[in-house]
């Protein structure tokens, strides 16, 4: 799956003092990670921009993880084979993993073409705290709105291994939210979103420990 060196097998785990409850409860909501996936041009950076925008009115802790401005660092030594595509998802995985140890809503972009990648990060991340949001759009749609002409480019043969032309985009099989762009506005897109993850902005302590239901026994107003 990694490109590169394997990983020497003399490093341990550094255990801290401040446990993943304590971050919660001090930031009044629950490590979580929406992952946006979704062709080149469906919406997602879009419709994350208007979700991270609206969970900071709401005094929330957020940051939106893009896949262009990953790339343009962190993941600046990938190419787009299937192999660096890979490695370009389990390194996100691993920063999104972190945001969510840490407590913070972390919104993830990225077309993440392959079922076996997005399994992947459920299951690294844990799917108590992942939410995959399919934002679906027809490809003539994303071709016709190409905000960055790759599409043009793809077509005519300048970029290689571009998904949805000259390398597949497998659909969620089961996705947790589906964002039909056909129907939605971003507004409204964006709306849903907010709905689906509500139970994880509040962190309420009662005598059995900690709650994640956003009116759990009518606690909260």
């Amino acid at each position: 799956m990694a490109v590169g060196n394997p990983c020497p097998n003399n490093l341990t785990w550094a255990e801290g003092k401040v446990s993943y409850d304590e971050r919660c409860k001090n930031l009044n909501q629950h490590g979580l990670v929406l992952w946006l996936t979704g062709l080149s041009g469906a919406g997602k950076t879009t419709i994350a921009v208007e979700v991270e925008k609206e969970l900071i009115k709401r005094g929330k802790s957020v940051y939106r993880l893009d896949g262009d401005n990953i790339r343009l660092g962190l993941n600046s030594d990938l190419g787009f084979s299937e192999a660096e595509r890979n490695e370009n998802i389990r390194r996100i995985v691993e920063v999104a993993a972190l945001f969510k140890d840490a407590g913070i809503i972390t919104l993830v972009c990225f077309i993440a073409p392959f079922r076996k990648m997005r399994e992947y990060a459920r299951k690294k991340i844990g799917s108590d705290n992942f939410v995959e949001i399919y934002v679906k759009t027809d490809l003539k749609t994303c071709i016709a709105r190409d905000p960055k002409g790759l599409y043009r480019k793809a077509l005519n043969h300048e970029i290689r291994e571009f998904t949805g032309i000259t390398s597949p985009y497998e659909e969620p099989d089961h996705p947790d939210l589906v964002i039909d762009t056909e129907r939605f506005s971003v507004s409204e897109a964006a709306q849903k979103i907010l709905q689906k993850m509500s139970p994880f902005l509040k962190y309420v302590y009662i005598a059995v420990g900690f709650c994640t239901f956003e009116n759990y026994c009518g606690i909260l107003t």
